[in-house]
């Protein structure tokens, strides 16, 4: 246990997340995402829902603001502009970190081959469906 870091964050994704650079990317992905099929480097977080755990992760991440496009979710099938319940708790957490920064949605194959393409995927067990985000980290600017 650490002292103002969320429990949620195990010592492995804690030591990923600060092992990664400028520009890579972090997947969170729901309990029917099929994770070990596309995790180049994979971090289990089972029980657990997206929701907390995107919140935990933004807690401690930051977002790339050299780019329009830090944030990513999946579509509900191929209508982008679809929402589900779970989407509206995602965008509301990911306001809440990073409240400059939009939400792009990425339909299907898409997607896919950018978590393939990510430096690591967090498998969460989130049953809602299309309950995916990706992340892409920034930097933290000296004081």
């Amino acid at each position: 246990m650490l002292i103002g870091i969320n429990p949620i964050l195990s010592p492995d994704l804690l030591a990923t997340m600060r092992g990664m650079g400028h520009g890579d990317e972090l997947a969170i992905v729901d309990g029917n995402y099929p994770a070990l099929a596309h995790a180049r480097r994979l971090i289990r977080l089972d029980g657990l829902h997206i929701v907390p755990v995107l919140d935990a992760i933004l807690s401690v991440l930051p977002v790339d603001d050299f780019t329009d496009e830090a944030l990513f979710r999946s579509t509900v099938g191929d209508d982008a502009e679809a929402l589900h319940d779970i989407h509206h708790q995602m965008l509301a957490t990911c306001s809440r970190h990073a409240p400059e920064v939009g939400v792009l949605p990425l339909v299907g194959g898409a997607f896919y081959q950018r978590v393939k393409d990510c430096h690591t995927l967090v498998s969460t067990s989130e049953p809602q469906l299309y309950a995916n985000m990706i992340i892409r980290k920034g930097v933290i600017r000296p004081g």
